[in-house]
């Protein structure tokens, strides 16, 4: 768990510097409106942010919520990895890709972008660290590079001919062939299905709220990184229940 609070929080960085072309390393951790370096006790993950009540103890400006979130879902996910997968290589494998899929899931809720800079590695580590993940091949690798890619830029492009404007970005297709690659084909497909019906039903809430509109687009990267999660901690189950029915 502490762990995956530490590395949460270096994915706060991450996820404001990323989109704005800012190095990740350097400064060190500051205040975004103030600019006053963070002291260590600043910088304990959830803690401070409860000791400073939200604030930036110079300025009083108001730290987004979302940086505890970001801390306590990355700490959270490992632990239900570790729980499943226990000390292996494969705990480190989803320990790197659930942490880079997280940061992806916020830049795409507040910049609509998802960044190539993670995506399009993540296909080529994906395929190397096959050769780690027991029940995946490279060969299964590679099929779900190509099927989950391929399905998302098959729709983009059937949805723009259709609506008339973009459907699926292609930062949406590098995403998915990233989860193909790390899922392979078979999971991969389970993971784009959530992904979709879970869309689907945030996008009528949304609708029927009057927070959105018809016309308006949800970022579809939250989605599937949503739909990775739910496969990876509870795919097996959701197949055999499935296969049961």
């Amino acid at each position: 768990m502490v762990l995956g609070l530490v590395i949460g929080s270096f994915s706060n960085v991450c996820i404001y510097r990323i989109p704005r072309g800012e190095s990740v390393i350097s400064p060190g951790s500051h205040c975004p409106r103030c600019g006053a370096t963070l002291k260590p006790y600043d910088n304990i993950p959830l803690l401070s942010y409860l000791l400073l009540r939200g604030r930036c103890r110079q300025c009083k400006e108001r730290i987004s919520p979302r940086y505890p979130l970001v801390e306590f879902l990355n700490g959270l996910s490992y632990v239900l990895i570790y729980s499943l997968y226990g000390l292996t290589s494969q705990t480190l494998v989803y320990f790197l890709l659930s942490s880079a899929l997280l940061i992806i899931a916020f830049i795409d809720l507040e910049e609509q972008i998802v960044p190539d800079v993670i995506s399009l590695p993540g296909i080529v580590v994906g395929l190397v660290l096959s050769f780690f993940v027991p029940y995946l091949s490279l060969v299964d690798s590679a099929l779900g590079v190509v099927v989950a890619g391929g399905i998302i830029l098959l729709i983009g492009v059937i949805g723009s001919a259709f609506f008339k404007q973009e459907a699926m970005g292609g930062g949406d297709v590098k995403l998915a062939a990233m989860l193909g690659a790390f899922l392979g084909w078979r999971y991969a497909l389970l993971a784009l299905f959530l992904g979709f019906i879970s869309g689907a039903v945030v996008g009528m809430v949304l609708i029927l709220a009057k927070v959105k509109g018809k016309e308006d687009m949800l970022p579809f990267g939250p989605f599937l990184v949503l739909g990775f999660f739910i496969t990876l901690f509870w795919g097996e189950k959701i197949i055999s229940a499935y296969l049961g029915f």
